[in-house]
């Protein structure tokens, strides 16, 4: 019996490591990277989040480090988290829009260090600030009122803005949040200042470890603001509208279980899509790699790649600075 053997082989493109990467049809870049950053007001050394390894809670200090590092790694942005002291928060975040607030003074900080060698960014939410951790204000019925918190939107935006942000990013999903903010920012002559919208926030299960990160006061959960896991057209719908309403950017969080509808996202946009690798998706591979049960470089670069591969052209992860280093060796 004679064997017919395959002319055409596709392992000849995969021999060596340079025949690889020569070959390679999606790249990751340092310049895609943006680091989420966490700063805490009241502390003199930074403070371990147990939840994710490798991550802290920043004094202002060591902030100003990290932003440094990340110009050097050759990441292009900083997405900055103020956390209040608990006595200072309320039910309508007033820390959030204090021009004296621990978020503003940490755009102020970082860029006072690195000016405009690194894209500064910055939460417009108010869940880090309330006393109740939703990400906007209530009601009399305790169920958040979208058109009273984007009033507070807009004044966050301003301050923000005022302290010397680059973008904002607002992360409530609130209707009309996009559209509130820009005339907010225009008509305090911050025209240049660009919006990431959240377009596409999931509801998920994976936020777990960023609410330790930011000592959430969160009682109850966000369904009824953020969408729904089981939706992907409803994606599209806020796509069309964060658009309309004047986004320059927009972003779909969580990044790895969502990878569907970033893939549809970037199709049907001609702006800048970026993707959020949120506190669980890092945690469960940090869990993992400490249990031995998995190669967490490589595992961190993979999952980087996917999110890439799927359309994304920014990557928010806590990974960033690490993750540019290999990448600026390879």
């Amino acid at each position: 019996m004679s064997i017919s053997f395959p002319g055409s082989r596709p392992r000849r493109l995969r021999t060596t490591p340079v025949m690889r990467r020569m070959v390679a049809e999606t790249r990751v870049h340092p310049a895609d990277l943006i680091l989420p950053a966490f700063v805490r007001e009241g502390i003199s050394e930074p403070v371990a989040i147990e939840s994710m390894p490798g991550v802290v809670q920043h004094t202002r200090d060591t902030l100003k480090k990290a932003a440094l590092e990340a110009v050097e790694a050759g990441v292009s942005g900083i997405m900055l988290f103020g956390v209040p002291l608990d006595e200072k928060k309320d039910a309508v975040g007033t820390p959030g829009t204090d021009p004296d607030g621990i978020l503003q003074v940490a755009i102020r900080d970082v860029r006072a260090e690195v000016g405009d060698e690194l894209i500064v960014m910055s939460d417009v939410c108010l869940d880090e600030t309330t006393d109740h951790g939703h990400c906007g204000v209530l009601d009399a019925q305790g169920r958040v009122d979208n058109d009273a918190t984007l009033e507070r939107y807009a004044e966050m935006a301003q301050v923000q803005a005022d302290a010397g942000a680059h973008v904002l990013g607002p992360s409530g999903m609130m209707d009309g949040q996009v559209g509130v903010i820009r005339d907010a920012l225009d008509q305090t002559g911050h025209e240049d200042v660009a919006i990431l919208a959240y377009t596409a926030k999931y509801s998920s299960a994976f936020y777990g470890p960023f609410r330790e990160a930011v000592a959430s006061s969160l009682k109850g959960d966000r369904k009824t603001y953020q969408q729904d896991p089981a939706n992907v057209r409803e994606s599209l719908r806020e796509l069309a509208l964060d658009l309309e309403e004047g986004a320059d950017m927009v972003m779909v969080k969580p990044a790895g279980p969502y990878l569907d509808v970033l893939a549809r996202v970037a199709a049907e946009v001609d702006v800048p899509v970026a993707a959020y690798q949120i506190s669980g998706e890092y945690s469960m591979v940090e869990a993992a790699a400490q249990r031995g049960w998995i190669d967490r470089d490589k595992a961190m670069m993979e999952t980087l790649a996917g999110i890439k591969r799927a359309g994304a052209s920014m990557i928010l992860t806590y990974w960033a600075v690490e993750a540019a280093r290999q990448l600026r060796l390879s």
